[in-house]
């Protein structure tokens, strides 16, 4: 594992902290466990089984704690964070898929909602907690496909089970951060900042979730078989994993420092400009790697999936100073190419693009970096 701890990187605040983060078995946690154990920091991840087979946690050969476990195991969950004592917490498991809640909607409201619920009272009763930071997603709003981006003060909903379990943990999670961690007693009678994070479709290596547009590209391209696409016309928030990720690290540190001004939600996304449809991205993957195919299918009984969707950035460009390193494009092209290395060359090449994103976020002056 690459050695960041020298780079200063969110002023060297992870250095030496102990982070508790679940779901790090999955695609975005992953990337998260590799870049925070990279920083110095002393992570237990708390997560099921790696849902895929290959699996990029585990090609990644991390140091980190990992325990396998569900959110939903109120015991175990709670002696796994008792005895590891964490400082801050990065809460990403989660039933992640808008298809599959449709399915499965029952364990998909028990996970998103009352998993979370688990993992904000056991870190209640854990008095080292400082900093919890919750991920959810773009789709926690009201969708009314219009053009503009939603802004963190619209209002929340959801048409499939999936976005409306996202959208009530997020409303149980301002419940308790007004009914237990509320910031005018932040110091007095408890001492954690509650802070949440949406972010838009993530894209990147080490990805093979099903009913997901890129994996399924790659799956299909490496049988000899185009891609269905379903809904080509969709527009969608694209952005490598990363520039979220950097995000959710940076408002972290605000709340690890104890600025309660930054315990809210925060959208992180590309720029208006950027956003892409379904078709222009699969044009744009084609011209990285020629063995991608695709056909356009729209099935008659298709459930309910969002066409427009964007998000407002501006929150987090103002208050946060933050904003993304890579454009639309580039993200794209670091992550076809993350797949080319692996299917080529047997290569794992995720330390090597945080480094590219690290150096290229210095040379444009992100103030994280």
């Amino acid at each position: 594992m690459e050695n960041l701890v020298d780079q200063n990187l969110f002023s060297g605040v992870y250095e030496g902290k102990k982070v508790f983060l679940t779901g790090h078995t999955g695609f975005k946690g992953s990337w998260m466990m590799a870049w925070l154990e990279a920083m110095g920091a002393e992570v237990c991840g708390y997560s099921l089984e790696a849902p895929t087979k290959p699996n990029h946690l585990e090609l990644l050969n991390l140091k980190g704690k990992s325990v396998i476990g569900d959110i939903r195991d109120i015991p175990l969950l709670e002696k796994t964070m008792t005895d590891f004592r964490p400082e801050v917490v990065f809460h990403m498991a989660a039933q992640p898929l808008v298809r599959l809640s449709y399915d499965e909607p029952h364990e998909t409201f028990e996970t998103n909602v009352m998993g979370s619920l688990n993992i904000y009272e056991a870190s209640r009763k854990c008095s080292s907690v400082k900093t919890i930071v919750t991920i959810t997603t773009d789709k926690v709003y009201d969708n009314k496909e219009w053009v503009w981006g939603y802004r963190e003060t619209d209002r929340l909903g959801g048409k499939d089970p999936y976005s409306a379990s996202k959208a009530a943990m997020e409303i149980m999670t301002s419940s308790y951060r007004n009914s237990f961690f509320h910031l005018d007693r932040y110091g007095k009678d408890h001492q954690v900042l509650m802070g949440v994070v949406r972010a838009g479709n993530v894209i990147g290596g080490g990805d093979w979730a099903k009913d997901r547009l890129i994996p399924d590209i790659i799956k299909a391209s490496l049988e000899g078989n185009p891609v269905s696409i379903r809904s080509p016309h969709s527009v969608r928030p694209w952005q490598h994993v990363l520039e979220p990720l950097s995000g959710y690290l940076l408002l972290g540190q605000k709340l690890i420092e104890g600025e309660k001004s930054f315990a809210d939600a925060f959208n992180f996304g590309p720029l208006v400009q950027e956003e892409m449809t379904v078709q222009h991205v699969l044009e744009e993957l084609k011209n990285h790697w020629d063995k991608i195919d695709y056909k356009i299918e729209v099935p008659e009984d298709m459930p309910h999936e969002a066409g427009l969707l964007k998000l407002d950035c501006t929150k987090a460009s103002v208050q946060l100073d933050w904003s993304p390193v890579w454009t639309t494009q580039e993200g794209l092209g670091k992550t076809i190419d993350w797949y080319k290395s692996y299917y080529e060359s047997n290569s794992t090449v995720t330390m090597e693009d945080l480094k590219i994103y690290i150096a290229n976020a210095k040379e444009r002056n992100k103030s994280w970096a």
